[in-house]
């Protein structure tokens, strides 16, 4: 097993020293499923928020079939892609959305717990709701990503928890005997006069950001572009708030908002149809802009993450430049909220042209960079 994990990569996601594609949670997972795998039926093993296919792969290479998985990020879904072409194992697994198609009978679910409450509920629920009442859940993650609290949610849709000793600074929760079965549906809150939903672990949840808040505030009454052939991008949109809140002050404009997270594109959809905008409002999932010509927008909107699966990096945003730039036309415009403490201004006049700040509070800057 140590031979095909040493052959795992995190590409196309960012890639540096410090950054893995395996670790020790992933392991413990696989181990602690390993007596159940043995017995398992082509089909039977579901594989849930596996970041760049060790849990997928793992099952597949010790004889799991049909196997069942879902990646919230795109660029994860790709990796386990090229990683299983690779090992000559993409004939063992194929990829589900997180709905009932993805774990309809399944007997054994490997789960790489997510950080937010709110997703794991929705997985339990799903689980509970439609695999085999005899279903084996081992979910796995880092002591340091934990809380009891984790406990407390799978306990919800499942009659008896287990909990592993800690093994290389990892533990499994293991459960059965599953009840009060549920489909996911998105929290609903009014923001700014807008219908906001989000599905369990979409970022920010139900509500606007601190940092969103302030571009939103700052962004002109006029907007360059918004034609169908020049539409206003919304680029990592999350839950659409600031694709809903252009299209809803902006009659007429449209907008593409983009996210490589099913979640956040499932979310993003979900608001969009609330406020009645869906027909203007095309929602995309894609690595960055990747589905988008050069030189064909002239204003993109963007709050660049800083994570890339549980890992904290300053990588993401670089990249999330260039490829703004790309897209953009001579003359077009990012605008661009961060974390003031990460100073991405040189950055910006770098990949896009010159930067000029906005606005700023306590924590965040408002930047607009003009393609040269």
């Amino acid at each position: 097993m140590n031979a095909i994990f040493d052959t795992l990569r995190r590409w196309p996601d960012v890639e540096a020293p410090g950054l893995v594609a395996v670790d020790a949670a992933d392991r413990l997972i696989l181990d602690e499923s390993a007596e159940r795998r043995a017995s398992a039926q082509p089909g039977d093993v579901v594989v849930f928020n596996d970041a760049y296919g060790a849990l997928t792969l793992g099952a597949a290479h010790a004889g799991a079939s049909g196997v069942r998985t879902h990646i919230d990020a795109l660029t994860g879904e790709r990796a386990l892609d090229a990683n299983a072409a690779r090992l000559c194992l993409t004939d063992r697994y194929r990829s589900a959305p997180l709905d009932d198609s993805l774990v309809s009978g399944a007997r054994t679910v490997l789960l790489r717990l997510p950080r937010s409450l709110d997703a794991l509920r929705d997985i339990a629920g799903l689980i509970a709701a439609h695999a085999d009442p005899d279903v084996v859940v081992v979910a796995g993650g880092r002591l340091k990503h934990m809380s009891v609290s984790m406990n407390t949610v799978l306990r919800e849709h499942f009659g008896r928890l287990d909990v592993t000793h800690a093994r290389q600074k990892s533990r499994a929760l293991i459960a059965r005997a599953p009840h009060d079965g549920r489909d996911p549906s998105p929290a609903a809150a009014q923001v700014e006069g807008l219908e906001v939903r989000a599905y369990g672990g979409a970022f920010a949840g139900a509500r606007l950001d601190i940092g969103t808040r302030l571009m939103l505030e700052s962004l002109p009454d006029a907007l360059p572009g918004g034609t169908p052939d020049d539409p206003l991008i919304d680029l990592a949109c999350g839950t659409g708030i600031v694709g809903a809140w252009i299209a809803t002050r902006h009659p007429g404009v449209h907008v593409h908002s983009c996210d490589q997270s099913a979640v956040a594109v499932a979310s993003a959809r979900a608001t969009m149809r609330a406020n009645g905008v869906q027909d203007r409002v095309a929602v995309v999932r894609d690595d960055m802009l990747g589905t988008r010509p050069s030189a064909s927008a002239s204003f993109i909107a963007l709050n660049p993450p800083f994570h890339s699966a549980a890992a904290v990096t300053d990588l993401i945003a670089p990249r999330m430049f260039d490829d703004a730039a790309r897209v953009l036309r001579p003359g077009g415009q990012l605008w661009c909220v961060w974390n003031s403490a990460l100073r991405y201004r040189p950055l910006l006049e770098r990949a896009v042209g010159d930067t000029e700040q906005v606005a700023r509070n306590a924590k965040f800057t408002v930047t607009v960079s003009t393609r040269r």
